[in-house]
């Protein structure tokens, strides 16, 4: 019952003690190592540039799963789709048939090729009647139908023009307005952690609640997120289409963090996060601008997308422009713009999602909306939300003058305007403040600094599916695309706050309704129950409105 620390590090955050206690794996920086191990009984500091111990660093560019053979004699690792085995005796000099030097660390390699059937509904879907905001330039059909077989949109136009087929499942949207999926450019969904994934994720019920169909999520955990966009891909999941970077390329200090030196460093942290399958990644406070030119180079050598932050440092965010980043991730922290940014800008092809539900340099956006709205009354957000979530953020709200805001958000708002008239691709991002609801925020955010209601919905669909490099097949009503789509209640052309009216949405050809998450059309499944609805915990909690709060069974004072 004795507590000994044998070791402790700064940057090591995978340990693995072989089974004979002869040897100890650990991942320090991605990389993976083995060292001898010898409980002396003291506390020794954990580095792989200790030189009181022989290291072996036995990984190319990165690795994790950790675990040993029952012997103790070899390592097994994993990074994407590659199994690692690393002979213990190969490792070192000193072991009984080690070689006498050692250039290169033999592995055996392993291609798990494990292949999933990728989720696709079957049957027909017609919607008819509805106006269809089609995102092809500004084309709207006032009257039309669109008509969807298993995942795919195979037609599109004005009532009377389309043929319906026979065996289609019709539904009467008349009066409605039908618009693609909405595209969260910079989506944070829960998924920076380790562990066991749920059966199903509350936030991506609350985002496809809410009409967001595809999120790209530029920071998270690379096992969570990686393994939940492949189980949603499956079918395993209900969520919306999940693209993300994974975890980030880290320039500051932190057991996460890519030490990049040159452009085979660069090379290497690229390399490992496209192993889960990244086409993205986001290069984040690599403080010198030849570490992030090194990241630049290797990323257009493996044919990936660099999304940058620039942590409200406005000449670091200029030179990620001046050296050709996909994004810029947040808004600058200077408002206005003036003439000399607006000319960089828009000769580039450097998009923004200024996110201003988290405003750099006045006042967040979602602030906003939380002082105009009383939120933790939204009946339709307390379905998709644990009810603490939302009371902890917005019954005790900042309040201040409409002014400050004017200052704040909004001002940097009419700059997005001035961006997006010079031909700057500006696009939605929730920043995950909010889960569903804050995407709506944002686009009205964008609204108050005077974009069109047309330009907001652009910058929500069409422009966030090219940011992402998914516009072949996302983000418009166009024959050929993939079913993402939305039907709402009211027309977003009139007034943009009606892009909250989503009474439907369909995700892959899969159609639901949002006041319930059920699937409909071709398919009647009711959706299961979340941890907050069930006998179980609401047995052990009770909510009381009066005092707002939960109390437990048989508690006298009411006050646990």
């Amino acid at each position: 019952g004795e507590e000994i620390i044998h070791f402790k590090s700064t940057y090591a955050n995978q340990y693995k003690v072989s089974p004979d206690n002869k040897w100890l794996a650990f991942g320090e920086l991605h990389q993976v190592y083995i060292i001898p191990f010898n409980p002396s009984g003291q506390t020794f500091e954990l580095t792989s540039s200790t030189k009181a111990l022989p290291v072996a660093k036995v990984s190319d560019d990165a690795g994790i799963n950790l675990h040993w053979t029952k012997d103790s004699k070899a390592l097994h690792w994993t990074l994407g789709e590659k199994y690692y085995t690393v002979d213990v005796k190969n490792c070192f000099t000193f072991l009984e048939g080690s070689p006498d030097s050692i250039s290169e660390i033999n592995k055996k390699i392993i291609n798990v090729d494990l292949d999933l059937k990728t989720d696709v509904p079957e049957g027909i879907i017609a919607f008819e009647g509805a106006k269809i905001i089609t995102m092809e330039g500004t084309k709207v059909i006032e009257e039309g139908v669109v008509v969807v077989e298993n995942n795919r949109i195979i037609s599109v136009g004005e009532k009377g023009d389309v043929q319906i087929p026979r065996k289609a499942e019709v539904i009467d949207v008349t009066g409605k307005v039908i618009m693609p999926g909405i595209i969260d450019s910079h989506a944070h969904l829960f998924a920076f952690r380790y562990g066991l994934s749920p059966q199903k994720e509350w936030t991506y019920y609350a985002n496809l609640a809410y009409g967001i169909t595809a999120t790209h999520d530029p920071s998270s955990n690379s096992e969570m997120s990686f393994s939940q966009s492949e189980m949603v891909k499956a079918g395993n999941m209900v969520g919306p289409r999940i693209y993300t970077t994974g975890t980030i390329i880290y320039g500051a200090d932190g057991d996460f963090k890519a030490v990049i030196n040159n452009l085979d460093d660069a090379r290497s942290a690229l390399k490992r996060t496209q192993a889960y399958g990244a086409f993205s990644i986001k290069s984040y406070n690599q403080p010198r601008r030849e570490q992030r030119q090194q990241i630049i180079r290797a990323a257009r050598e493996l044919g990936i997308m660099v999304y940058p932050e620039g942590g409200s440092t406005f000449y670091h965010n200029l030179s990620e422009i001046y050296d050709g980043h996909t994004s810029i991730e947040h808004n600058l922290p200077v408002a206005p713009l003036y003439e000399d940014v607006m000319q960089l800008w828009s000769a580039s092809k450097t998009a923004n999602t200024p996110t201003l539900i988290v405003n750099y340099g006045g006042l967040n956006g979602e602030y906003y909306w939380y002082q105009k709205t009383n939120v933790w009354e939204n009946e339709k957000l307390l379905k998709y939300t644990p009810r603490s979530i939302i009371d902890s953020r917005s019954r005790h709200r900042t309040m201040v003058p409409d002014k400050e805001y004017d200052n704040g958000h909004i001002l940097v708002s009419e700059s997005c305007k001035a961006l997006a008239d010079r031909g700057v691709r500006i696009c939605v991002g929730g920043h995950g403040q909010l889960q569903g609801l804050g995407v709506h925020w944002e686009m009205w955010n964008l609204a108050q600094g005077g974009m069109t209601n047309m330009q907001v919905l652009k910058a929500a669909t069409i422009d966030g599916a090219d940011y992402i490099g998914m516009g072949d097949d996302l983000g418009s009503i166009i024959e050929g695309k993939l079913a993402d789509l939305i039907v709402l209640e009211k027309n977003p052309l009139q007034d943009i706050l009606n892009t909250n009216t989503v009474d439907m949405v369909m995700i892959n050809g899969r159609l639901y309704d949002t006041d319930s998450m059920n699937e409909i059309g071709n398919v009647d499944r009711k959706r299961s129950r979340f941890f907050w609805e069930l006998d179980a915990y609401n047995d052990n909690f009770e909510w009381h409105e009066e005092t707002h709060g939960f109390t437990l069974p048989g508690c006298a004072c009411g006050s646990h």
